[in-house]
C-alpha cells in the first residue's frame, strides 16, 4: 500500500479539493447538499475546525479549513465526513470489487488534494479560486448566483464586492491549480 506524505501543522489553514468517484453528471453533492451539511456539522461537533470558505459543486468541493492550535488531523475529519455522507445516501452507485472487499461505497475518490496555506497571498488566491469555481465550470455566470458557496458571506463581510468577477480581467484569470 502506498503511503502519501502529507504536511501536518497544528492550527494551520488548509485548502482541500475532494472529488466524487464518478465525476460525470451525478450531481450527488448538490442534490444531497443537506446530507453533506449534516455530515460536516456532525464531524465539527466531535472534531472542531473552522470552515473559512467552501464551495460545493455537483461532483466535487473545495474548502479552506483552519484546525485548532494543537491539531493537524484533517484526515480523520474527511474520512468521517465522507462516511456520514455516504451512509445517508441510498446505495445506487457502482462499487468495484476492491471497494466491496474493504466494505466501502463507491461514492468518493479515496484520495483528496490538500495544500497548506503558506501566507496571506496564498490564502487570497485560494479564496478567489474557491469562489470563482462555479463560474469556471459554467454553472453560473457570477459567483453570487451559486447557492452552495461561502461567497455571499464574504460579500457581507466586505471582502468582495457583490459584482466581483464581473470584469473580463477576473473572468479570464487562471486561478490556482486544483
Amino acid at each position: 500500500m502506498r503511503t502519501y506524505k502529507r504536511i501536518k501543522v497544528g492550527g494551520a489553514t488548509y485548502f482541500f479539493t475532494v472529488n466524487l468517484a464518478e465525476r460525470s453528471g451525478s450531481g450527488l453533492l448538490t442534490t444531497y447538499v443537506e446530507n453533506l451539511r449534516s455530515a460536516v456539522q456532525t464531524v465539527k461537533r466531535a472534531h472542531p475546525f473552522a470552515i473559512d470558505a467552501m464551495v460545493v459543486l455537483p461532483d466535487h468541493l473545495h474548502a479552506l479549513w483552519t484546525l485548532p492550535a494543537d491539531d493537524h488531523d484533517y484526515a480523520t475529519r474527511w474520512r468521517l465526513i465522507k462516511g456520514y455522507f455516504s451512509k445517508a445516501l441510498p446505495p445506487q452507485e457502482n462499487v468495484s470489487a476492491s471497494r466491496l472487499r474493504k466494505g466501502e461505497r463507491g461514492i468518493w475518490q479515496r484520495r483528496y488534494w490538500e495544500h497548506l496555506i503558506r501566507d496571506e497571498l496564498d490564502l487570497h488566491r485560494h479564496l478567489d479560486y474557491i469562489h470563482f469555481n462555479p463560474v469556471k465550470h459554467g454553472y453560473v455566470s457570477h459567483p453570487a448566483d451559486w447557492p452552495h458557496s461561502s461567497f455571499l458571506r464574504f460579500v457581507e463581510g466586505g471582502y468582495y464586492p457583490l459584482n466581483w468577477a464581473a470584469s473580463e480581467e477576473v473572468r479570464n484569470m487562471s486561478g490556482v491549480s486544483e
